[in-house]
């Protein structure tokens, strides 16, 4: 029977109640309320132990019909947890998010008396009588002889919070959860694009692993599990009856680091830092140089530099080709160069390659200036202020410019790219006999030898890449 104290006799008095059924009703200030206790069969996946909703009404027969739509609805809601927590080794993802901030409020406040938190069972594994009478006179140090500790703080002191089931969340669902929180500040400094292609590529690695093993708990990967995936992608690297390798070295090695990485953030985000990784020290140091070949000085000039070579190609990007050519930057480098980047009245012309809010570069050494000579400073001109309709999509500018490159023949061998043009860059400086410490900061690379300075002048940066520069024609820009 519901609550029905202090009403006058009438509709909603206690002598008109008695015809309805008002259980899981209450009445507070005349208005009804729906309470019902948790079932027990229930307990193990919903933590609350009742379940309470204001129903808006004073009138009883409005209240019932909510009332019974409610009963149909925490049955579905019970139901449904039910058949997760079958899927999930026996907990639904609201009871593991409880577990994860009980267990997260033990260890901070085990670590407020100076203790480490550890779970009852390893307490008694892993500590002496003496240490474990140490945590109960912490306990009856707080609360005194005569009074009872908080059932938070013997729980956080003694142990008597589990470690939450994390493991039972299978790969596919924890990766979206890296996405979506773990890995935030991965991303927050990534442009859109940056963030797309980041996700794309460990998407890749995880859609591998779930194909060719299974969409298994997270604690369900054990090391024997990981060297199958291991032995699996050893397989491709093994080359076919042709002589084809289908997979490199690197291929590999970063698709198994994706795996490991998730599995580490995973774990370490629910605050199991010390569980072993099933994909630890698993790397192939199979040889594995880069195919990409620098153009040779002589096809730069008398093909790619050859007037009227890029008719037909919108001038934005033929002035992104002729900036590659004399400057060695990244594609995207040049693609993102904002209006405050390039110096074009400075005593010597240059542009600045640097990190901004939501744009990352590929390490922190390619921060870096670079002096504009021969046609890369005639490109900028015409381009003053960069590239707006091509920011942050030089995937689509990489693909069009090869496209471009195939249908002029531009190409010499199959290992030649757009991103040919840096390599050549380096190339051309290494036999100039330019300094290796300016050619590491003109190309974006980490020193290996001790800085002094700052890598020179920009006066000295031109005049050390005027020994290299490409010569060209003027009619470059007389046509299109």
């Amino acid at each position: 029977m519901g609550v029905h104290r202090g009403y006058k006799w009438g509709y909603n008095s206690p002598m008109t109640l008695m015809q309805y059924d008002t259980k899981m009703l209450m009445q507070k200030r005349g208005y009804w309320y729906y309470q019902r206790r948790v079932p027990k069969k229930y307990a193990h996946i919903d933590c609350r132990r009742f379940v309470k909703k204001a129903l808006g009404t004073k009138a009883i027969d409005e209240a019932l019909a909510k009332r019974d739509a409610l009963i149909r609805a925490d049955d579905e809601y019970w139901m449904a947890l039910s058949l997760e927590a079958l899927e999930n080794g026996g907990v639904s993802e609201k009871t593991v998010t409880v577990q994860q901030h009980r267990y997260k409020a033990a260890t901070a406040r085990a670590m407020s008396h100076g203790l480490k938190y550890s779970p009852i069972a390893k307490l008694i594994d892993d500590e002496t009588p003496q240490q474990i009478l140490k945590r109960v006179e912490i306990l009856i140090e707080q609360s005194g002889i005569k009074s009872v500790a908080k059932k938070e703080e013997i729980f956080a002191v003694l142990g008597g919070e589990p470690k939450p089931a994390t493991g039972s969340v299978k790969v596919s669902k924890a990766f979206e959860l890296y996405v979506a929180k773990i890995a935030f500040d991965d991303q927050f400094n990534k442009s859109p694009q940056q963030r797309y292609s980041w996700e794309k590529t460990k998407r890749t690695s995880v859609n591998y692993f779930i194909d060719q093993i299974g969409d298994l708990s997270m604690e369900g990967i054990t090391r024997e599990i990981a060297v199958t995936y291991r032995d699996w992608r050893m397989t491709r690297m093994v080359p076919d009856a042709e002589g084809v390798v289908r997979v490199k070295p690197n291929t590999a090695n970063r698709h198994i680091g994706n795996m490991r990485t998730l599995f580490e953030a995973y774990f370490k985000h629910h605050g199991e830092e010390d569980r072993d990784n099933p994909f630890r020290n698993m790397y192939f140091t199979a040889l594995n140089r880069s195919t990409v070949k620098p153009f040779e000085n002589k096809w730069v000039q008398q093909k790619i530099l050859l007037p009227g070579m890029f008719d037909g190609i919108r001038l934005e990007l033929k002035i992104i080709i002729f900036a590659l050519i004399e400057t060695g930057a990244r594609l995207s480098e040049i693609v993102n160069l904002m209006p405050e980047d390039i110096h074009l009245n400075a005593a010597v012309p240059y542009i600045s390659i640097k990190p901004r809010l939501h744009r990352e570069l590929k390490t922190p050494d390619s921060e870096r200036e670079i002096p504009l000579v021969g046609i890369a400073l005639v490109a900028m001109q015409a381009c003053p202020e960069g590239f707006e309709q091509y920011r942050d999509k030089s995937t689509l500018v990489s693909a069009n410019l090869m496209k471009a490159f195939r249908k002029r023949n531009l190409l010499p061998t199959k290992d030649h790219v757009i991103n040919s043009f840096r390599h050549a860059f380096e190339k051309r400086m290494l036999e100039a006999g330019i300094d290796y410490a300016l050619r590491c900061t003109l190309m974006g690379h980490k020193n290996t030898r001790p800085a002094y300075g700052d890598g020179g002048s920009m006066e000295y940066r031109r005049n050390e890449l005027l020994k290299i520069v490409h010569p060209y024609s003027a009619e470059l820009f007389c046509t299109n």
